[in-house]
């Protein structure tokens, strides 16, 4: 393990009791019925559909919200029949004063699935909701209600933010494992009541196949829940939308889920390993050869299964989205999936497309210039001066930003050097970039004294993950925008499981007063590894 000493305190971070204006916290709302619904909903995940109550729609699957903002969020939740969703939202647990929403009729030609959203909420409030599945013919004929709850933003600027952020999920054929407790980073994230959590990237492992167990070093196995979708890698519609369902087979994901809104962007396992727009793979496992094919495919289970707003229908169908939470904090979230160029050894000294495309790149310039907010976290599903390589079609090609050339930019290093030398021209305050990918936990200063692009201002780069997916040595850094690696905890050997550690997970805490802003890197266990106080109002740190 490759690790530099941490001289930051190493405080340990508590969850806060955040009261309401109903004087009800989200830490007693889940003492009492909510972390009882979540248990209720464990054999229901297995149980076959003949056997659910009376013969009334059920949502084993538990519920999601996502894209919260002060006044909206959505609600999401999976029938195990033709259903009509209801939802009811209440500022008191008691659901005392409930609006009621209607939902959309859920059917095969969403895989049951359906998201409502709901508008004019208060900020700053608990939001205690719950979701009712009515018999379509008789709507007087419903299921057990499933409950969850959300906190909007508040528009208050003293009022503090905390958010979790992570990514890469079942993969390497790791996946839940009931002997170690399945998905169990997840309890530790649920302790310290974040406002959200982000997901940056690879939510599930379309590509990777999980086997009932797997040869662990010191002779022992790793049992793995299966199921027939995840037997084999996913090219119809119905593969990957059992792959998004595996994840919803774990406990804790779905009790985290009902507590905690997320904000979610995808990477390449969402499809396929390494993929880029046009790719005609080589693989013998697929009888689909076309990546474009199995991408649509993939999105549109991924917005089936995921509360994404930009996904919504009639809505613009994109991934990349800013996410407004008041005025201390807006995320971009980026997709550097759906508009890359080919990956290649990418030494190319002009590239128009780059990573992210033109229109996105022009995107996310209007939209860092819009901003008010005290903190723009950029949202990367991938690193940027970190070296991901290529392999997969047997040439020495560059997956992500970075090629390993420390001199000036060539390649997609150009399209990061023309925003980072927007956000520095137009004096942009407090960006900090949050990824995942890697499977590891780092953190990288970028500073033009060390750098050979040097048109730019510092800034830091935290990575994090992977959540329940095999761990991998530290990346080698590319030298161009002058990263140094401040901290970094990682395996020695490639593919480590996670019965052996080496998962990880990234803390935000944004101080209402001061308006600091305190990154930490944490273990599966909640342990934190690496802390980091940023300044607000600076263009670099």
């Amino acid at each position: 393990m490759s690790q530099m000493p941490n001289t930051a305190h190493q405080e340990q971070g508590s969850p806060r009791s955040r009261p309401s204006a109903t004087g009800v916290d989200r830490r007693t709302v889940l003492g009492g019925g909510l972390a009882a619904a979540g248990a209720l909903l464990v054999p229901a995940v297995t149980a076959a559909p003949a056997l659910a109550l009376s013969g009334r729609p059920a949502a084993p699957w538990g519920v999601q919200s996502g894209d919260v903002t002060a006044t909206s969020g959505l609600v999401w939740v999976r029938a195990d029949r033709p259903a009509r969703m209801v939802v009811e939202t209440s500022v008191s647990g008691s659901f005392r004063d409930a609006r009621r929403w209607q939902g959309p009729l859920l059917g095969p030609d969403t895989d049951f699935t359906g998201t409502t959203s709901l508008r004019g909420l208060p900020s700053g409030e608990q939001i205690h909701y719950r979701v009712l599945l009515a018999d379509p013919d008789d709507h007087r004929r419903t299921g057990a209600p499933v409950d969850g709850t959300f906190r909007t933003p508040s528009a208050r600027r003293r009022d503090d933010v905390r958010f979790l952020w992570s990514g890469d999920l079942a993969g390497q054929g790791w996946g839940i494992n009931p002997d170690i407790g399945g998905y169990r980073i997840y309890e530790a994230m649920g302790r310290l009541d974040p406002d959200f959590f982000l997901c940056s990237g690879d939510n599930i492992y379309a590509d990777g196949p999980i086997a009932p167990t797997a040869a662990l070093p010191d002779g022992s196995v790793y049992r793995n829940l299966t199921t027939p979708e995840k037997s084999k890698v996913a090219e119809t519609l119905a593969e990957f939308r059992g792959a998004f369902r595996y994840n919803l087979l774990d406990d804790k994901l779905r009790a985290f889920n009902a507590r905690v809104p997320s904000i979610i962007q995808w990477d390449d396992h969402e499809v396929r390993n390494n993929w880029y727009p046009g790719e005609i793979m080589d693989d013998a496992r697929y009888a689909q050869k076309s990546v474009d094919v199995l991408a649509a495919r993939s999105r549109r289970a991924f917005s089936e299964y995921f509360p994404v707003s930009t996904l919504r229908p009639n809505a613009d169908g994109r991934v990349q989205r800013v996410q407004h939470h008041g005025p201390l904090l807006d995320v971009f979230v980026l997709d550097m999936r759906t508009y890359r160029n080919a990956n290649s050894p990418d030494t190319q000294p002009q590239d128009e497309q780059g990573i992210l495309g033109r229109a996105q790149l022009e995107w996310l310039k209007r939209e860092l210039s819009r901003s008010r907010a005290v903190w723009k976290v950029i949202a990367a599903d991938m690193p940027l001066g970190l070296v991901v390589p290529d392999t997969t079609e047997g040439k020495p090609n560059i997956e992500a930003v970075a090629q390993g050339d420390p001199g000036a930019p060539l390649g997609r290093e150009l399209q990061i050097a023309e925003l980072l030398r927007f956000v520095k021209h137009r004096r942009i305050t407090g960006t900090v970039w949050l990824t995942a990918d890697v499977h590891h936990t780092s953190a990288q200063h970028y500073q033009p004294s060390r750098a050979a692009f040097t048109d730019f201002a510092p800034f830091w780069e935290f990575v994090s993950g992977p959540l329940n997916a095999g761990a991998f040595p530290a990346s080698a850094l590319d030298g161009t925008f002058g990263p140094e690696r401040v901290f970094v905890k990682a395996p020695e050997r490639a593919n480590v499981s996670p019965a052996e550690g080496y998962q990880f997970f990234g803390q935000v805490d944004i101080d209402g007063q001061s308006g600091e802003l305190t990154v930490r890197l944490r273990e599966q266990d909640g342990t934190v590894l690496f802390t980091k106080v940023l300044q607000p109002g600076r263009v670099g740190q």
